[in-house]
């Protein structure tokens, strides 16, 4: 079990690293993010005095999305333990992270756009960039769960 955890600890930095360079700027996904978040309409004095009211309370943001990371992580650690102990390969954890992927995620991020306030062009961006996101952190975490409980 303490494997499991360890693992989980490490999915939900390995989430914070990935989501952090996935939404960066400097990337088409973080331009799409400022725009359906608004902020490409703000003006810098604008970005600047959002981002100083946010500030204090970010602890809070990034402390609930590190424990909800840690929830997806120590799911999949659990599922791979969970094979590999019962002598099932630990590639077949790549087949259980994509169908948990396709069948729950991916819905979830359609219907936050479908009932958000996304349109066009930009809904769609934003769906096959969280969903890619996703699948490209969940494969990650999957990898590092094998490399360590293997």
């Amino acid at each position: 079990m303490g494997t499991i955890i360890l693992v989980a600890i490490l999915g939900a930095v390995i989430s914070a690293i990935t989501g952090t360079l996935w939404y960066m700027n400097s990337t088409p996904m973080g331009k799409w993010h400022e725009q359906y978040l608004g902020f490409d309409k703000l003006s810098v004095e604008e970005k600047q005095r959002l981002i100083a009211e946010a500030k204090p309370k970010m602890w809070k943001t990034y402390s609930s999305q590190m424990i909800l990371s840690f929830f997806t992580s120590f799911f999949i650690a659990f599922v791979t333990s969970y094979t590999i102990q019962n002598g099932g390969p630990a590639n077949a954890t790549y087949f259980y992270v994509l169908t948990i992927w396709l069948a729950f995620t991916v819905p979830m991020i359609g219907q936050n756009i479908l009932w958000g306030t996304s349109e066009g062009r930009l809904a769609w961006k934003r769906f096959f960039s969280d969903s890619i996101y996703n699948l490209i952190t969940f494969l990650i975490i999957a990898f590092a769960a094998i490399m360590i409980i293997k």
